[in-house]
């Protein structure tokens, strides 16, 4: 496999960016970053695109607007033709959902029959996801590859794991991203009083389970400020997380939020069986949002988006392809990419999600610090899980879904492996070809 290296030429010309699934509400999030952060990143075009004709004359309406009130130079425009709004571009932003919130909605309600947490990006519906997903993703790539063969595929669509891992393993320019650890980037650096860029987390796992086991002032080589934060903000850290607090104590690290379906599993899922889906909520919150995206005098991105999910997903974004492209993106950033020796224990072409050096030849992961049997264990578990996974996305066929379920911890048990899998085929049934 390619190894990544980093490279530092100056500055581009004004990029080309593609944004497939650009008809989102989320759009107008990497809009205001793309405007607010110009100076990182020249941008001479961006094109949305979407297959939802409505949709997208809504955001494209409410992004130029945004521009013209940022005074971006650059042009929007939008279209259906996904081959010629990828043509020449320099990146293209994948961030589409295949079925839309009806297939989100199954996904976080059947396995609950099955008593197993009901999630979109892991255990069953998870699954179900990248099956969904991975072909149509896929085949987007090579298509962009015939129409801008240089471009780079940043993935922001779940499960960005796997995806990530399809679209390397097919010989695509692509870096998975996640907004979570610019997310507790941020909440570090407010607790600390400092500015974001001071701070620099020691950030290890897959996508979805991470861990930040340092959090470091100016750079990788850093003081290591974790002890203090635990010490002094373990209280709000932990309610963040709704985990105990003495939980983060033992631990000496910060996980993910995603860490909660397996810390406290049982208890999760007693919760999504008494309360409505979270894709009922953002059903809601888009019909919403996209009323007030069609109000001629919206400017700026609406207050209720950062209900939606995915904050700080634009400055992520922005950042790394500044890099990529050889703008003044920052040095070191959390993305998905091949483990390549990273974490010894893993497969060289298993997808890590880990601190990285990146430039325009790709990513290069820092070495991490040595990572304690307790991440370790479960780590190599979802790992192999994720390989079940993707050849089960790539070849199909019901044996593959029950193995990939039987490896998942989430599952594990051969009653529900075989429970889910008859579900996960009855609800994506128009989704999987071999079904």
């Amino acid at each position: 496999m390619p190894q990544s290296t980093v490279g530092h030429p100056p500055l581009p010309r004004q990029a080309k960016i593609a944004v497939v699934g650009g008809g989102s509400t989320y759009t107008p999030e990497l809009i205001d970053g793309f405007a607010r952060l110009r100076e990182a990143l020249p941008l001479r075009e961006l094109v949305l695109i979407d297959p939802a004709a409505d949709r997208l004359d809504l955001v494209g309406g409410l992004a130029r607007r945004i521009f013209a009130r940022q005074g971006h130079p650059g042009t929007i425009s939008t279209t259906g033709d996904l081959d010629a709004g990828v043509a020449g571009a320099d990146a293209v932003l994948l961030q589409l959902r295949v079925g839309g919130q009806a297939a989100r909605q199954q996904d976080e309600t059947w396995p609950l029959e099955c008593g197993c947490v009901g999630q979109e990006t892991t255990g069953a519906g998870g699954l179900a996801k990248a099956l969904r997903t991975v072909p149509v993703v896929l085949d987007i790539a090579e298509r962009v590859r015939r129409a801008a063969p240089d471009a780079w595929i940043v993935d922001f669509t779940n499960p960005v794991g796997i995806v990530t891992r399809a679209l390397l393993r097919a010989g695509h320019r692509a870096v998975g991203l996640c907004n979570v650890a610019i997310g507790l980037q941020r909440k570090f650096a407010a607790l600390l009083d400092t500015a974001p860029g001071e701070v620099h987390l020691d950030h290890v796992g897959l996508n979805h389970l991470t861990w930040e086991t340092g959090v470091r002032l100016g750079g990788p080589e850093g003081e290591n400020v974790l002890p203090r934060l635990l010490a002094a903000h373990g209280d709000t850290l932990a309610g963040d997380l709704r985990l105990p607090r003495e939980m983060l104590d033992r631990l000496g690290a910060v996980p993910s939020y995603y860490l909660r379906y397996f810390y406290a599993h049982d208890a999760v899922v007693r919760e999504m069986r008494t309360g409505p889906p979270r894709a009922t909520e953002v059903a809601a919150l888009e019909e919403r949002l996209l009323e007030m995206y069609g109000d001629p005098s919206l400017d700026e991105k609406p207050p209720l988006l950062a209900r939606r999910g995915g904050a700080y997903y634009s400055e992520a974004a922005v950042d790394l392809v500044a890099s990529l492209l050889g703008g003044t993106g920052s040095p070191y950033q959390v993305v998905n990419t091949y483990n390549d020796g990273t974490l010894p224990f893993l497969p060289d072409d298993a997808v890590v999600e880990v601190q990285a050096a990146v430039g325009t030849k790709g990513a290069a992961p820092l070495p991490p610090p040595d990572v304690d049997p307790l991440y370790r264990g479960l780590i190599a578990s979802v790992t192999a899980y994720e390989e079940l996974a993707l050849e089960a996305a790539l070849r199909g066929g019901r044996d593959r879904v029950f193995k990939a379920l039987l490896a998942h911890p989430l599952v594990g048990q051969h009653a529900s492996a075989e429970a889910l899998t008859e579900r996960l085929v009855a609800h994506n049934r128009e989704h999987l070809p071999w079904a």
